[in-house]
């Protein structure tokens, strides 16, 4: 969902979210039920009591869903999978059989908003953690949670598992953190949902600023920091797989598509084909939740039927510049089944869930 404001007409995110914490060392003080608000309350990390409420179309979600599969916590914490349309009331179900979630037991997530909230007076967003034994939301800031999952849930990670947060590059990370956030994640739709000609001038300049500079900066180290992958590629890699099948025509952000930013296109190519990313791709639903929910912006709801996909599994070369995704770890096994995206849906994946290799 595109939850903001307009100030001058240029599109401003609202990022008030639900920011409780699952920790590992919750302060009892902070417990919920206490005194302390909705928005500052830790919750414990305990396997199997929570659930992750994701929709595969959205980036923020998405970026849940690679950090749960690239550290192994499927059998931790379940997911739940709505679809890539909503109302202006909130995410649904549809996928699942009865359009109800089989774990929650609700048919819209808006449901665990108001089980925790009544009324809740914000936009029902993903992904959201959600508390199996109440059914209520815990948090949907979205920072936080694949924050957490790394730091908070070390003891639950798979053997091999990547350290997406490592200590040695924290202060260098947040820095590309931001300006990755501010000026690509959140830039495109600034670009999407300008209000004026003037504020998407500027929202289209910063962003093809920012990745001008990703070129730059990505030219002769193969991540973004350090020499394996770390949150901030995951964070990247959310909105680079969708650029050419949403952003550079339904956002207008056309200057370049992908594949004609020679760096970042092989950047995303070597991500889409490490486990854990293209394999959670599912580009029929990004396409579906942009041409059809954005009606301000595509009044017909048409869907376009590009780009063509099979570009993803080219060579990059990309190894020639050093370092590996995992360090000296492992990548994932194969998705769980039940979590698989449909090969329709990404035609690059095997039939083990798994991106192809040519």
């Amino acid at each position: 969902m595109a939850d903001g404001t307009y100030v001058e007409q240029e599109f401003v995110r609202d990022t008030n979210y639900i920011a409780d914490r699952i920790l590992a060392d919750p302060d009892p003080s902070k417990a919920p039920g206490g005194d302390a608000p909705v928005g500052a309350q830790e919750w414990p990390v305990e396997p199997g009591r929570y659930r992750l409420a994701v929709a595969r179309a959205c980036p923020w979600a998405n970026r849940a869903i690679i950090v749960r599969r690239l550290l192994g916590l499927e059998d931790v914490i379940s997911m739940g999978v709505a679809g890539p349309t909503h109302d202006a009331d909130s995410w649904t179900f549809d996928k699942d059989p009865d359009g109800v979630d089989p774990v929650l037991g609700i048919p819209r997530l808006k449901d665990a908003y108001e089980a925790r909230w009544p009324g809740y007076p914000r936009g029902i967003t993903v992904p959201a953690m959600v508390d199996v034994p109440t059914g209520a939301v815990v948090t949907n800031d979205f920072p936080s949670i694949t924050e957490d999952l790394s730091t908070q849930w070390r003891p639950y990670h798979r053997e091999g598992a990547p350290d997406l947060w490592p200590a040695e590059h924290l202060e260098e990370m947040a820095e590309v953190n931001r300006r990755v956030y501010t000026e690509v994640n959140n830039g495109v739709y600034r670009c999407g949902f300008a209000g004026t000609q003037q504020a998407y001038d500027e929202a289209y300049d910063r962003l093809f600023t920012a990745l001008d500079w990703l070129e730059e900066r990505l030219a002769d180290r193969r991540y973004l920091v350090g020499d394996h992958l770390t949150e901030a590629d995951v964070r990247l890699f959310t909105t680079l797989a969708r650029f050419d099948a949403a952003y550079h025509g339904h956002f207008k952000c056309n200057r370049s598509k992908l594949t004609e930013m020679p760096v970042l296109w092989a950047y995303a190519r070597d991500l889409w084909t490490t486990p854990g990313f293209g394999d959670t791709t599912d580009v029929v639903d990004i396409k579906r939740h942009y041409y059809e929910v954005h009606r301000d912006i595509n009044p017909t709801g048409v869907v376009p039927q590009g780009p063509e996909l099979m570009g993803w599994l080219e060579p990059h070369g990309r190894e020639a510049l050093g370092g590996s995704p995992f360090g000296d770890g492992t990548p994932p096994g194969p998705p769980p089944e039940g979590e698989r995206v449909p090969v329709a849906h990404n035609p690059t994946l095997g039939e083990d869930g798994m991106v192809r290799t040519r």
